[in-house]
């Protein structure tokens, strides 16, 4: 099942309890600054829209807006092809990514691990991705309006490479 139906899935069920009157979703609503002082109770009386269900659901995941959530959701899943393969933790702070008969184990973390200028300045690169047809899958991310980071780039050692770069900043390289 992609992510994003699952978060919207999520959503709904917030908005689904609160309706039901749970008492366990009070904590939750709290989160959302607006709502930082209200009680079990006055959360229960709140006009509750599935709008701030998802913008609960989105915090919980670590991102600032239900929109942001989409967007890394669909840059992975559409223009990069990856399939959500588990989520840890609530919110999320480990998962894994794959496509064919590669994963992709990620961590959240609070801070970059190196400064974003930096990284882009020398081409670091976080993570490398073994590719069958790297040629392929170059046409398939310019198709996507992937941002590469290096383009498709044959080497001296024989091997050749494309580098994108993800919403955060970081860059993964593919490698066949």
């Amino acid at each position: 099942m992609p992510i994003l139906e699952t978060y919207k899935k999520q959503a709904k069920q917030l908005l689904r309890w609160h309706r039901d009157r749970n008492y366990s979703v009070g904590g939750r609503i709290r989160q959302l600054p607006r709502y930082h002082d209200v009680t079990d109770h006055e959360s229960l009386a709140l006009n509750f829209k599935l709008t701030e269900a998802q913008e609960i659901i989105a915090l919980e995941a670590g991102y600032g807006s239900w929109a942001a959530l989409r967007a890394a959701a669909e840059f992975y899943r559409d223009r990069l092809g990856l399939r959500v393969d588990f989520l840890h933790g609530h919110p999320p702070f480990y998962g894994s990514v794959s496509r064919a008969c590669a994963a992709l184990h990620l961590r959240f973390v609070h801070e970059p691990v190196l400064a974003a200028d930096t990284a882009r300045e020398e081409g670091l690169i976080m993570a490398f991705i073994e590719a069958r047809n790297v040629k392929e899958l170059y046409a398939e991310y310019l198709a996507a309006g992937v941002e590469l980071a290096q383009k498709l780039t044959k080497h001296a050692w024989g091997g050749t490479d494309l580098t994108v770069r993800q919403l955060d900043g970081n860059t993964v390289a593919f490698v066949g």
